[in-house]
């Protein structure tokens, strides 16, 4: 994940949880549905992982969570609150998501609102799916800039300011991207909000992750 965005989450992570109160009305409903995916789970990837509100509720349902960020004060914001919840089972790492290189495999990657973001979406998927064992689970909750007339008016003031948005997805853009790639979707729901969160996942290969599948419209 190259380029200005970078800057921006550096500078805005000491803020960042702030403004998820404007923002995050979406996450209520999306948390305990990332909690469902994974629960039970040995392995799990946490890409840009930000300050950790994913991380917290992920933390306690899996056997081990590897929680990383581009930004190296996101990571650090990530640090403070895994230590201060006491979790034993997080690692913490400074990552681009452009570096997974397959030599650690996961049986599912949490990559929570970040999609909309990669200036390479095709080649971070790429990344994505090296990592994933067969049959893992790939979670893509997305922020949907495109989704709705007041999101997307929304979408533009925040280009305005600077958010480094690459792209204003839908939940089916977001749906098909996935289907694209040879994923089955596993649950596609949107949660509505000032900008609406598709909470999308899917699975790879042959599965050998256990768990009933769901679809919700």
């Amino acid at each position: 994940m190259q380029g200005d965005g970078k800057a921006f989450w550096e500078r805005t992570a000491g803020r960042y949880d702030l403004s998820m109160t404007l923002f995050g009305g979406p996450l209520e409903a999306m948390l305990p549905l990332v909690v469902e995916e994974v629960d039970g789970l040995e392995r799990v990837l946490e890409l840009a992982a930000g300050t950790g509100l994913v991380s917290a509720v992920v933390a306690p349902v899996v056997g081990e969570l590897v929680a990383t960020d581009y930004a190296e004060a996101m990571v650090a914001k990530l640090d403070e609150r895994v230590r201060s919840l006491g979790f034993d089972n997080v690692r913490t790492r400074t990552l681009d998501v452009y570096a997974l290189d397959g030599e650690e495999q996961f049986e599912a990657i949490v990559a929570a609102n970040v999609l909309h973001l990669l200036p390479d979406l095709d080649g971070a998927l790429d990344a994505m799916l090296r990592a994933l064992k067969p049959g893992g689970r790939l979670i893509v909750p997305t922020y949907c800039h495109g989704q709705t007339a007041l999101a997307r008016v929304t979408s533009r003031l925040l280009g305005l300011a600077g958010f480094p948005g690459q792209r204003r997805l839908t939940l089916d853009r977001l749906s098909g991207t996935l289907t694209e790639r040879g994923l089955k979707i596993r649950r596609s729901v949107l949660l509505p909000g000032l900008l609406p969160i598709g909470f999308v996942s899917a699975v790879s290969g042959s599965s050998t992750v256990s768990g009933p599948s769901t679809s919700t419209p």
